[in-house]
């Protein structure tokens, strides 16, 4: 790697590495074509980290023709078992590394280190490893159609793949959208967030080093509507896969359109937890603290309206204030006893604060929040939120049917079966839900009525890379993770065999 594109870096948990700053392309780093950079901010101080190049729509031509190339002469027609065994060594390299791409993770997104160590970078190794396992399994079907003919199917990749990744996981969805992709032998194109690029690139230098050929897995760093637009619009791109905001997905099918490209999109939600009279309230309250105070509600599932059955509204409320106070230790992303850091960039602090504006105004009842705290003895730098519960919320409010994705909660009351319903599914988006209560013949009714994607009995949040992930209504297109998430990288070919019509 050229001096020019790298810097060495100290973290400021003392982690000493090299910070790739180019455009990973055909295995090789290259500067942007026209000089263009993107400066990565530190969240817990809003002191720069480093600077690195911001694709031009040059560069990702250049990055779309290293992939194209790859696909058509050496990635399609590696076997399906050498594929695997590259995908289980990258999981391998990255389990190796995790400290540091943790560590990365961290600085440049706010998140706490014990999370992004323990819980992120264990999911990034999994699902590589997950697909790994899929890769040579991946098959066709005979179909019996009578004497005369042999039928059959072959599933195909999709050819190059553009994948846009967002900032509150950005290893995670990365590892969601190659694993399948490189498993079914596409090749790809992948833009992380510009407000958080900086661990991509050193997972780059793993892709190198585990032994994938060149221009199989491409990093383009950039600017949405430069780099992104320019992924979602090129007639070379077979496929677009997104997760970010609804907003930006439908500004993507639009640009994807041009040439109907295959698409997978995983976008907003406003996620019900709904709570009943008969539910264990003691775990009701602590899963729905994690439903929604987890990676400073950063989460696209975030259960961030909580329904409660009024017999119990004023206890669960109470209860669930006390969690949040016990457990939400605002502070410093590398101190170990830390549960929540910043918001990922001041115009998310912002945001969240305008919301804490509004359910004031709507005149939903405040219950906790509306303190920033100085963890800091710099003068309280940082993009810190307190931790925010709004009660007695109605579903005409702002703050109940926009998506805030902050630690910030409405909670609302029901009085029956039905009228929960009503409230849980009156919402634009579908995309994650949870359901407390022991009766299981309500869980199960509940769960099949709930219009979303995914629905948690008991829980909230705990997804795992094994089971199907994806949304309904204005939350997205298609599924990730799973066997479902191969579907997304592959084309069924049908094929028709003439054993015996004569005409």
């Amino acid at each position: 790697m050229s001096d020019s594109l790298s810097i060495e870096l100290t973290a400021p948990n003392g982690k000493k590495y090299t910070q790739p700053t180019g455009l990973f392309i055909n295995n090789e780093w290259h500067p942007s074509s026209d000089s263009t950079k993107i400066t990565s901010i530190n969240p817990s101080t809003e002191t720069e980290i480093t600077s690195v190049h911001a694709a031009s729509a040059s560069d990702v031509d250049k990055a779309v023709a290293a992939a194209r190339k790859a696909f058509k002469t050496t990635w399609r027609d590696t076997t399906s078992t050498e594929r695997g065994e590259l995908l289980y060594k990258l999981s391998t390299l990255v389990e190796e590394h995790k400290e540091v791409l943790a560590t990365i993770e961290t600085w440049d997104n706010g998140k706490p280190y014990t999370v992004a160590r323990d819980e992120d970078l264990a999911e990034v190794a999994g699902t590589l490893r997950y697909y790994a396992g899929w890769a040579d399994k991946v098959q066709g079907s005979v179909i019996d159609t009578g004497a005369n003919k042999l039928a059959y199917t072959i599933r195909e990749p999709v050819g190059v793949c553009g994948q846009i990744i967002p900032w509150n996981y950005p290893l995670g969805m990365a590892a969601w959208k190659l694993g399948p992709a490189l498993a079914c032998g596409n090749t790809v194109v992948l833009k992380p967030a510009e407000q958080t690029p900086l661990s991509i690139l050193y997972f780059a230098n793993l892709v190198k080093e585990a032994g994938f050929p060149p221009g199989v897995v491409n990093v383009v760093n950039g600017y949405g509507k430069v780099a992104g637009a320019a992924l979602a619009q090129h007639p070379d791109v077979d496929k677009i896969a997104f997760t970010g905001s609804t907003a930006t997905g439908k500004e993507i099918m639009k640009q994807a359109s041009g040439t109907m490209k295959n698409i997978t999109l995983e976008t907003g939600g406003k996620s019900p937890l709904l709570v009943f009279e008969d539910a264990d309230l003691d775990q009701a309250v602590k899963w729905s603290h994690v439903g929604i105070m987890s990676n400073m509600g950063q989460i696209c599932t975030a259960t961030s309206r909580i329904l409660v059955q009024e017999g119990v509204y004023d206890k669960f409320v109470e209860a669930f204030k006390q969690q949040v106070k016990e457990v939400s230790v605002v502070g410093d992303p590398f101190d170990e006893s830390t549960f929540q850091g910043p918001q990922v960039t001041k115009a998310q602090y912002d945001k969240v604060r305008s919301y804490i504006e509004a359910g004031k105004s709507e005149g939903a009842k405040l219950v906790l929040g509306d303190t920033a705290p100085k963890p800091h003895e710099d003068g309280g730098k940082g993009w810190f939120v307190s931790p925010t519960v709004f009660a007695d919320v109605k579903s005409s409010m702002k703050i109940f049917r926009e998506e805030v994705f902050g630690p910030f909660v409405v909670i609302a009351t029901f009085k029956t079966e039905e009228e929960g319903l009503e409230l849980a599914n009156n919402t634009t988006y579908g995309l994650g839900s949870a359901v407390f209560t022991r009766d299981i013949a309500r869980a199960h009714r509940v769960a099949r009525r709930l219009e979303a994607g995914m629905v948690w009995i008991n829980s909230s949040q705990d997804s795992d890379f094994r089971v199907p992930f994806g949304g309904v209504k204005q939350s997205g297109i298609g599924r990730e993770l799973g066997e479902a998430g191969l579907r997304a990288y592959t084309n069924e070919k049908s094929v028709h065999v003439n054993l015996g019509t004569w005409l």
